[in-house]
C-alpha cells in the first residue's frame, strides 16, 4: 500500500462559499475530519443530530456552539475542544467572519 502525506494546514485559496469537510481517516468505528469554516453557520432551524460521539478541537479561528437542551452559548477559541454525546442536538451559531476557522473533528462509537 503506498504511503501518502499531506499537510493539515494547507488550506484552499480564498474564501469558501460552503464549509469544507475533508475526511482524513475513516474506519468502521472512527472518522477523523478537517473542517474549514469562513463565517459559516448551521442554517437557522437546523440541528446536527449524530449517532456517534464527536470530539472537536478548534485548531485556528473561533466558533460559537449552541445545544438544543442548553441555553448557554459555548464560545470556542484556538485550542479549545469539546466532546458531544450521541444524539445531543447542536448547531454552529458563528465562526470567524474573515479568517478561517479550522476544526479537527473525531467521530467515534
Amino acid at each position: 500500500m503506498p504511503i501518502t502525506t499531506s499537510n493539515f494546514f494547507t488550506l484552499p485559496a480564498g474564501k469558501l462559499d460552503n464549509e469544507c469537510f475533508d475526511t482524513l481517516v475513516s474506519h468502521p468505528n472512527i472518522r477523523i475530519e478537517r473542517i474549514i469554516s469562513y463565517g459559516h453557520i448551521t442554517p437557522l432551524g437546523e440541528w446536527y443530530d449524530q449517532p456517534q460521539y464527536e470530539w472537536v478541537l478548534v485548531v485556528s479561528g473561533e466558533a460559537t456552539l449552541r445545544f438544543e437542551d442548553d441555553p448557554t452559548l459555548h464560545f470556542l477559541a484556538k485550542g479549545d475542544f469539546i466532546e458531544i454525546a450521541p444524539h445531543r442536538k447542536h448547531r454552529v451559531e458563528a465562526t470567524h467572519p474573515t479568517e478561517p476557522t479550522v476544526w479537527l473533528a473525531i467521530h467515534y462509537s
